[in-house]
């Protein structure tokens, strides 16, 4: 047995069929990334990283989980430690990730942009990396801006709450000097989260302040929404994002979710039912907004979020504590598409699973809604815990299975990390081989020029056509 080497240039790649539809058509593509969290703040101000836990480690959740599952204590992930030291911790780490996609990552961020593949990074090379890293952190070309220059992203989109004021994004539109194209996405988690009226209504007088409307009731709500959607639109916005357990498409009138609205206004906590009723009404309020304004807007299905209560007391959301949930997803999300759909007013929709089980749920589900608009109903990348090997040819098997993969709008960091571009660069490699897989079992013809302009489709043209960015068509 041929013994294949680990991270060259064959990574990923089985065949010679994979490895020409990868470096032929793939490889250099610009990226399009239309979902992900990167601050813009550090992208206006070019941010300059003092060191690589700073740019590798902070705010990466993926990597946490994996340090406290090896038993590091919390002081060397989220605590006081040092960042030499945090380091530390995370290199005695990474050799109990094999098999996991964090050891895949690493070496694909150790490999680009810092050039490293002569080790493995282990608490025996950790000093190494670390010194090569912080040299190459401590020069120009490693600033926030030169690092998104040095991945080729055409474009990318941040997830913005509706009451951000986008200053950071104007300044990134004047700033001639740097060419990605950055758009802010609306994210209106905070506008469903009626569970805690003291919360809720303090995000309402940040509203009613960043829209100049007074928030009194439903309708005036609503008016505010638009205002910031507008607003959004006018900086460039054309991307809305929901975080969801499940879709909400309860039966409500305008006057029922007037009286709830009111009661919460007034710092009264909601039932179960007319939570779920102000959550439908407001999605599908939203959906008829986007659709109004040409926006695509994306449902993020399925995470039990903050499992742990004791933890979330310490550190807050988005600290690791999130598990796959297995909530109802296909009744309530038919409805809600069809009720926008009765009125011909769905807008383009990408829908993201966290449950491995809901792939052909989506894949289905989104076939009722298409029509007009190649792939109007998209079934988004692989998610979360599931953008991994395995997780990506799932989703990408259901998709081939039950609807188009050539009309795919492709990968998403959904990241907050500089080096999470890398993701990119691992979809591709699994989509080329996956591809040329089926050649090799006679599955599909060996035509290369057939199978590599679907390549080109899938990593940038189709998300070009799709969102309608004024972005060159192709880049070969």
């Amino acid at each position: 047995m041929v013994r294949k080497s680990f991270m060259n240039e064959e990574f990923c790649l089985a065949s010679p069929l994979a490895r020409t539809l990868y470096h032929q058509y793939a490889e250099n593509q610009p990226i399009i990334d239309y979902h992900c969290h990167l601050p813009a703040k550090l992208l206006a101000e070019d941010h300059r990283f003092q060191d690589l836990t700073e740019i590798w480690l902070a705010g990466d959740h993926y990597k946490w989980r994996a340090m406290r599952t090896n038993g590091v204590p919390e002081y060397f992930i989220t605590g006081e430690a040092s960042n030499w030291e945090k380091f530390q911790k995370w290199a005695e780490t990474v050799p109990y990730t094999l098999r996991n996609p964090l050891y895949h990552w690493t070496h694909l961020e150790l490999k680009k942009p810092f050039g490293i593949t002569d080790r493995l990074l282990s608490p025996r090379t950790a000093e190494s990396i670390w010194n090569d890293c912080n040299r190459l952190l401590a020069q120009p070309e490693f600033s926030a801006q030169r690092l998104i220059r040095q991945w080729n992203v055409f474009l990318l989109c941040t997830t913005d709450d509706p009451t951000d004021s986008l200053e950071y994004h104007q300044k990134l539109e004047a700033d001639s000097s740097f060419t990605t194209k950055v758009i802010p996405g609306f994210r209106p988690d905070r506008g469903l989260a009626v569970e805690d009226p003291q919360q809720f209504n303090q995000w309402l007088d940040k509203l009613a302040e960043a829209s100049g409307i007074e928030i009194r009731n439903w309708s005036t709500y609503l008016e505010a929404l638009r205002k910031r959607v507008d607003f959004f639109h006018s900086n460039g916005g054309r991307i809305s994002d929901h975080a969801l357990e499940k879709p909400w498409a309860e039966d409500f009138t305008e006057r029922k979710v007037d009286f709830i609205f009111k009661q919460v206004r007034a710092g009264k906590k909601p039932t179960v039912e007319q939570s779920a009723c102000l959550k439908s009404a407001l999605l599908y309020h939203l959906g008829l907004m986007y659709q109004e304004y040409g926006w695509t807007q994306q449902y993020h299905l399925g995470v039990m979020r903050n499992c742990n209560t004791r933890m979330m007391a310490v550190l807050g959301p988005d600290s690791g504590f999130d598990a796959i949930g297995d909530f109802e997803l296909a009744r309530p999300l038919a409805k809600l598409l069809d009720r926008l759909d009765r009125q011909n007013r769905l807008p383009q929709t990408i829908l993201y699973n966290i449950n491995p089980r809901d792939n052909e749920l989506l894949v289905s589900v989104a076939g009722c809604f298409q029509g007009e608009i190649p792939g109007k109903i998209q079934v988004g990348s692989a998610w979360w815990f599931l953008d991994q090997k395995e997780g990506m040819e799932k989703q990408m098997n259901a998709l081939s299975n039950l609807g188009l993969l050539s009309r795919f709008v492709g990968m998403v960091t959904d990241s907050r990390s500089f080096l999470s571009f890398s993701r990119h660069e691992y979809f591709r490699r699994i989509l080329c081989n996956l591809l040329a897989e089926d050649v090799e079992k006679g599955l599909l013809p060996g035509d290369e020029k057939l199978l590599g302009e679907m390549v080109l489709d899938i990593c940038y043209r189709n998300a070009v056509r799709y969102f309608g960015f004024n972005l060159p068509s192709s880049a070969r």
